[in-house]
């Protein structure tokens, strides 16, 4: 009898607070890599489920977007981008920043919209952004398609394209925006257990955000149009990444490894410091929410 109840005595698991400063437990994550999978198929497949057009809309709203964005700045502002078409130009960076922007979003309303689930269930919480960041891949490979698309008919029409050698690199900024959206979707989503209304500025400071961050402009036109505030610009590192996107897919503009060099010290602090903050929140967060 003794030798039964010691067996059933014994744990597989035992779940307990997190006492270290800064925990990432990726053989924790591995073990729910099921619920994780099962993460990302809510997000990409629910989400549009009852809708009219469905996925199309991983399509409609960045076709839309650049045709404005081509009537308002190429068009009426008189912004040039070179031989490279408008269109093309203005595609190819709001499909990397959309990717940005919905990793950010995604992760800053975690906590309260998981709030039902984190109540009832134990599981790693860093699963649940990690899964939005995971299916806006997918969402971005649908846009990255339409992008190719559209490269090669404007090259069989005429337009002025060249392959750059740094294209095997791209992934990585991919990679780098995932990480930075992520760092600072887990920091807003973390304040926003004690600060609600915070959630609501998040969609207004995008849209400011993305002003300064050179998606619809190259970054030489804002150092040479408004030589005062281009250092708003060059201290915004997602504007390195995406110049450096358009370098990489429409070899215009330049590259400046020391820019690379500062995005990715930033992006890791801010993940890091989202993580730690993330990590701290998770103990208390349901008493608050």
């Amino acid at each position: 009898m003794n030798n039964y109840a010691d067996k059933t005595n014994e744990w597989l698991f035992e779940i307990t607070p997190k006492n270290r400063f800064f925990a990432l437990n990726f053989k924790e994550i591995w073990q729910y890599r099921d619920l994780l999978f099962l993460f990302v198929k809510r997000d990409i497949i629910t989400v549009y489920k009852q809708t009219v057009l469905g996925p199309l809309w991983y399509l409609i709203q960045p076709l839309f977007t650049s045709i404005t964005f081509t009537i308002i700045f190429n068009n009426v502002a008189g912004i040039k981008t070179g031989s490279i078409p408008p269109f093309l130009f203005n595609l190819g960076s709001i499909m990397v920043w959309n990717y940005f922007t919905s990793c950010l979003t995604g992760t800053s309303d975690t906590f309260k919209s998981n709030a039902a689930i984190f109540g009832k269930v134990y599981f790693p919480r860093i699963i649940t952004p990690l899964s939005i960041v995971i299916s806006n891949l997918i969402k971005f490979g649908i846009q990255f398609g339409i992008f190719v698309i559209f490269y090669i008919f404007y090259f069989f029409n005429g337009a002025k394209l060249t392959l750059n050698g740094s294209l095997f690199f791209f992934p990585v900024l991919i990679v780098i925006m995932g990480v930075l959206g992520l760092g600072l979707g887990m920091l807003i989503s973390s304040m926003v257990t004690k600060y609600r209304d915070l959630n609501n500025l998040v969609g207004f400071g995008i849209q400011l955000l993305m002003y300064v961050s050179a998606v619809m402009y190259p970054m030489e036109l804002i150092k040479e149009k408004l030589p005062k505030f281009g250092w708003i610009v060059q201290y915004n590192p997602l504007a390195y990444v995406i110049e450096t996107s358009r370098y990489m897919l429409l070899d215009i503009g330049s590259i400046s490894i020391l820019g690379l060099i500062y995005t990715i010290v930033v992006t890791l602090v801010v993940f890091f410091v989202g993580l730690l903050v993330f990590n701290r929140t998770e103990k208390s967060f349901i008493d608050t929410v």
